[in-house]
């Protein structure tokens, strides 16, 4: 074996989940020009990506928070019935203080928002390759001081009051889907859907439904996250 075959880096495999096949194109033209990194599959939706990563076998997912159907968050907590060890980094362009911390909590090992620069991409998946976990500065800053103080005095957005996947509902929501809508994507029922939008009205002081869909518009384009 030549020296330069003994020091070829081994390479990691990542798998993207993305519904943005520009988001996936540039994702995949960076990490393959890597040494170390390659694609070696990408899917837009939930369900094709667990057949998908049952088939590959990753070392590593990307994985986005707003997907056809179930979202990444739902996506993750199956990921972690079936592999409890992949790492796994959430790409999104969502608010991260509404979402890092729940997708810690559903088994992310990262966080990072779509607006950073890309080799932070980079630093993120190679930290989590290294077992470390990835957050911004800022996220970082506020888990260290929530458990310093206690989370009693912290000051939530109502929005960061709402579960997953009422979360999930109110996002959708605020994209234009009605309600049939949203229970196809979901696989759920229109009453359990309308259950849902009932717990989101109450949580956020909304009255009518008139008041949550322009709520939940403004929160999607960033004018309600906080």
């Amino acid at each position: 074996m030549t020296g330069s075959q003994a020091e070829a880096p081994v390479k990691r495999r990542i798998f993207i989940v993305d519904d943005h096949p520009i988001v996936r194109e540039g994702l995949s033209l960076m990490m393959n020009r890597e040494p170390d990194l390659m694609v070696c599959g990408e899917a837009e939706e939930a369900a094709t990506a667990l057949q998908a990563i049952t088939s590959t076998r990753p070392d590593f997912l990307i994985v986005d928070i707003s997907l056809n159907g179930p979202d990444g968050l739902d996506l993750l907590k199956s990921i972690r019935v079936r592999f409890p060890n992949l790492p796994v980094l959430i790409l999104s362009m969502h608010d991260e203080s509404i979402y890092a911390e729940r997708a810690l909590r559903a088994g992310a090992n990262g966080y990072i928002m779509k607006q950073e620069a890309t080799e932070k991409v980079l630093i993120a998946v190679r930290q989590i390759l290294n077992q470390k976990v990835y957050v911004s500065d800022r996220i970082a800053n506020r888990m260290l001081q929530q458990y310093i103080s206690g989370s009693a005095n912290e000051t939530h957005s109502p929005i960061a009051e709402l579960s997953d996947r009422e979360l999930e509902v109110f996002r959708l929501i605020g994209e234009g889907h009605s309600t049939r809508m949203i229970a196809d994507e979901l696989h759920l029922s229109v009453k359990t859907v309308e259950s849902y939008q009932a717990h989101i009205k109450d949580k956020l002081s909304l009255k009518t439904g008139r008041e949550l869909v322009q709520r939940a518009i403004q929160w999607n384009i960033g004018e309600g996250a906080a």
